[in-house]
């Protein structure tokens, strides 16, 4: 049973006399805990709502509807009850490695089923029951975004320190004997899953396809902020191409057996091997953009389009500067030459920032923080105005990671500042419109 929070005015349930408190009980005589309960059972076109209101009286609403109408009920949150965290400790966790002193918030370790579904977050299957993934084949609720890391069940319980963290991964295997569709994610640290492992991980997971769509590789992220955590080594060149041969080799052979890659290393992954990455061909659908897997290549063919689209335009020639993780420095001044070829006018210079709060290991466009920018460029002479990437900013009021605003780093560096979104369209339209 949830509350509701609001009913849509001239709605199928505010019609049916449905009101703002009320309780939801069941629909169809099916128990309602979350909203993808909600959603499911209210796709069938004859519903019937059982609803408690605050007098506690209970009261049946039949409604008839087309499938697709949304019949007006909303709820406080998406999950309707408390989100669930993460029980693993796993040796790579990122929040392990934050400082201290930072909005709670930024401490959560997220590892619920339903958000992957809902947001595309990525679950480790630990905080999953036997009847969740019944529910989830009962509702064909697909993709499902999978943290495997390794295969091997033995090794899973030593990096997530978890003693269920090797069972769990049964789960994986029953949803695609189902027919969910799967994207995993492996973080990678060197001398745990890499090497043989990451080719036994990879071949295990070649068995599951179609289920399996997609796999990413992420490399570990080390902070300087790892006091008391197990020591781990950070990818080097080499290490890194070792990486990128073996997934290389195997979906290579993929794409012959079934026209699919279906193993892709990430964009930091050819930073680090100083590799010259893939063009877009290579990453098929591209469904792995959240894990940093193709979008370099993305935003160069974005960028390349947006140029194609812009010429007989000339840029007003204003000074910019566009602050960027060093990941991203190559890329962003490759994108910035290419234009400047093609209109002289364009005043832009790109500066790589080093990351001073987490340490110089991060080199992640969104995790420069509000210091870093003052740190990096206080003092410098001509900045003009700063195109920033919305990556740098959180989405709950748009600040940085150590809650400083835009504003606050305008008035400290003394320049404008100009928010740009992280495609190569976004990135051209501001270099050409700086208003």
């Amino acid at each position: 049973m949830v509350k509701i929070e609001s009913v849509e005015k001239g709605s199928i349930a505010d019609k049916k006399g449905i009101k703002k408190g009320d309780i939801l009980i069941s629909i169809n005589k099916n128990n309602i805990t979350d909203i993808l309960d909600y959603r499911f059972y209210c796709t069938e076109k004859k519903i019937k709502l059982v609803i408690e209101k605050e007098n506690g009286k209970r009261r049946n609403v039949k409604i008839k509807k087309e499938e697709y109408d949304d019949i007006g009920l909303s709820f406080e949150t998406y999950l309707m009850d408390k989100q669930r965290s993460c029980r693993n400790g796993c040796i790579f966790c990122f929040i392990d490695q934050m400082p201290p002193n930072m909005r709670e918030t930024l401490y959560f370790k997220d590892d619920d089923a339903r958000l992957s579904f809902l947001f595309g977050n990525y679950i480790t299957l630990t905080n999953v029951t036997d009847e969740e993934i019944d529910r989830i084949i009962k509702m064909k609720i697909t993709p499902i975004n999978i943290s495997v890391h390794t295969t091997n069940p033995k090794l899973r319980c030593k990096m997530m320190k978890n003693r269920f963290a090797g069972d769990a991964l049964r789960h994986m295997y029953r949803l695609c004997e189902n027919g969910i569709k799967i994207n995993c994610q492996l973080v990678l640290v060197p001398n745990y899953n890499d090497g043989e492992e990451l080719r036994k991980t990879l071949l295990d997971l070649e068995k599951l396809y179609p289920n399996v769509e997609s796999v990413a590789a992420v490399p570990v992220g080390l902070t300087k902020h790892r006091e008391g955590l197990e020591k781990l080594e950070p990818f080097n060149k080499q290490t890194a191409k070792a990486v990128i041969d073996i997934m290389n080799e195997i979906g290579d052979k993929c794409v012959e057996k079934y026209g699919d890659r279906l193993f892709y290393p990430s964009d930091e992954f050819y930073n680090l091997a100083e590799i010259e990455m893939p063009d877009e061909s290579y990453y098929g659908e591209m469904l792995q953009l959240e894990n940093g897997v193709g979008m370099s290549a993305l935003m160069l063919s974005q960028f390349k389009t947006a140029c194609k689209m812009y010429e007989g335009e000339t840029p007003k020639g204003e000074k910019l500067t566009i602050p960027t993780g060093k990941g991203a420095y190559k890329l962003i001044k490759k994108l910035v030459d290419y234009a400047s070829e093609k209109w002289h006018n364009i005043n832009c210079e790109v500066i790589p920032i080093e990351n001073y709060f987490f340490g110089p290991l991060i080199t992640t466009t969104g995790l420069i923080t509000g210091s870093d920018l003052i740190k990096n460029l206080k003092g410098r002479e001509n900045l003009g105005k700063l195109l920033i990437s919305s990556a740098m900013l959180r989405s709950e009021g748009d600040v940085f990671l150590d809650d400083l605003s835009p504003k606050e780093i305008e008035k400290e560096l003394g320049v404008k500042i100009k928010i740009t979104d992280c495609d190569g369209m976004a990135l051209l339209e501001a270099l050409f419109d700086n208003e």
